[in-house]
């Protein structure tokens, strides 16, 4: 399509350059003619429409947008001067759409320091399942899915099933030192 666009651009191009040592009798003259040219084909179809592809509706919508609606009316076209400005609206909404698709299709992916701290917590923490770790990770508000959790386990060869290993009292006392040593620590001005 775009090369046929492109093919109605040059010729039409090279028309008006015809068109310039023209006097304005001659033009007339040649007006005149296309629209008893165009009056006669209207005869023959009847009542059958005249059929435009895609890249003549673009050039003509491309054309004829910029004419007031009354001096639209006022042409002899095989359309509706209606259906010319709607050709124009759909030709902008497509060219709209194409620029404001996205440039990656699918879900963006997860930040990387989202990433690293899902790692971590499931390294600290080999008892907690994926639906666990989503949980802590909600309590600070990092809004993640349940479901990239357990994508981002997957990928790093992480089981995202607490299953993937047993807690031992050494690995117990490990994670809870801080909460531990916390607790038998004397605070100022109390007796014990």
């Amino acid at each position: 399509m775009l090369l046929r666009l492109a093919y109605l651009g040059v010729t039409n191009a090279f028309a008006v350059l015809r068109l310039l040592p023209m006097s304005n009798r001659d033009k007339d003259v040649e007006i005149l003619a296309l629209r008893h040219q165009v009056t006669v084909l209207e005869r023959q179809l009847g009542k059958d429409k005249v059929r435009f592809d895609g890249t003549d509706r673009a050039f003509l919508a491309a054309l004829l947008h910029r004419l007031p609606r009354d001096v639209l009316h006022r042409l002899r076209l095989l359309v509706r001067p209606d259906t010319v400005l709607r050709w124009h609206r759909d030709l902008l909404a497509r060219r709209h759409a194409a620029v404001s698709r996205p440039k990656r299709p699918g879900r963006p992916r997860t930040v990387h320091s989202v990433r690293t701290l899902v790692l971590r917590l499931a390294r600290e923490n080999p008892s907690w399942g994926y639906r666990r770790l989503h949980g802590e990770l909600l309590v600070p508000g990092v809004k993640v899915a349940a479901s990239t959790v357990w994508e981002i386990l997957k990928e790093a060869g992480i089981d995202p099933t607490p299953e993937r290993a047993s807690s031992t009292w050494a690995d117990f006392l490990h994670s809870q030192a801080d909460a531990l040593l916390a607790s038998k620590t004397p605070v100022p001005g109390r007796c014990t």
